[in-house]
């Protein structure tokens, strides 16, 4: 079963908070509240998310200082953030939301069904990376094991290979449709680039992976490296 991703919405009036579940709940994923700042921090120390919509006007501590707290974190620093503003002091303004790592900046009152659109982009790269990190898990194990494995377990192997390279060709055959129709749609340049460093991912993964098929000449080579 695939995990559903998380969702982190912050904003420090219920109602807001309550407005955008509504609004992102037929994404069918974890959404998870934070009221300030601080709480958002907190969330993001145990969990792993998608994407960040954030309020730019919170007391204490608002939207650009949580986005550099955010930004300023290794295990953060790449979470996609979506600033929702209902100010609008101009260019001046948003520039300080993108100077602050946001990918994009939306001002309130937003059209429903371009948020959830956004914020379905994410979630889908999200998706898409886990499914590689998965397959780079996979791939390790049979590196690691790759030396030990003889007689009736060469067949095993065969077989763990060929799952990989299956599971592979379907995510590869996904994220090719993704950056298409992010690239037909011209959507935001932040999303375009993700997906194409997610591609990268996926042929040096095939790369490794072909190595390993028999009859390469590789497979020596490439355990030896991991």
């Amino acid at each position: 079963m695939v995990q559903k991703a998380k969702i982190l919405l912050v904003d420090d009036r219920p109602e807001n908070l309550l407005a955008l579940e509504a609004i992102l709940s037929a994404l069918d994923q974890t959404l998870v509240r934070a009221s300030s700042g601080e709480e958002a921090l907190k969330a993001l120390l145990t969990d792993d998310f998608a994407v960040i919509l954030l309020d730019v006007q919170m007391p204490g501590m608002d939207g650009f200082e949580t986005a550099a707290h955010i930004k300023r974190r290794e295990r953060t620093r790449d979470i996609p953030i979506i600033f929702l503003t209902a100010i609008n002091h101009g260019p001046h303004h948003t520039f300080r939301g993108y100077a602050a790592g946001a990918v994009d900046y939306i001002s309130k009152p937003f059209d429903p069904w371009v948020l959830r659109a956004k914020v379905s982009v994410f979630v889908e790269l999200y998706m898409k990376n886990c499914q590689l990190r998965e397959q780079a898990a996979l791939l390790r194990l049979q590196l690691e094991g790759g030396g030990k494995n003889a007689g009736g377990e060469a067949k095993e192997s065969a077989g763990l290979l060929a799952e990989l390279s299956a599971r592979l060709a379907a995510v590869e055959e996904q994220a090719e449709a993704l950056t298409k129709q992010l690239n037909d749609e011209s959507t935001d340049a932040a999303a375009v680039a993700t997906a194409a460093h997610l591609e990268r991912k996926l042929t040096g993964l095939r790369r490794a992976l072909d190595a390993l098929e028999p009859g390469t000449g590789s497979t020596n080579s490439v355990s030896s490296q991991s």
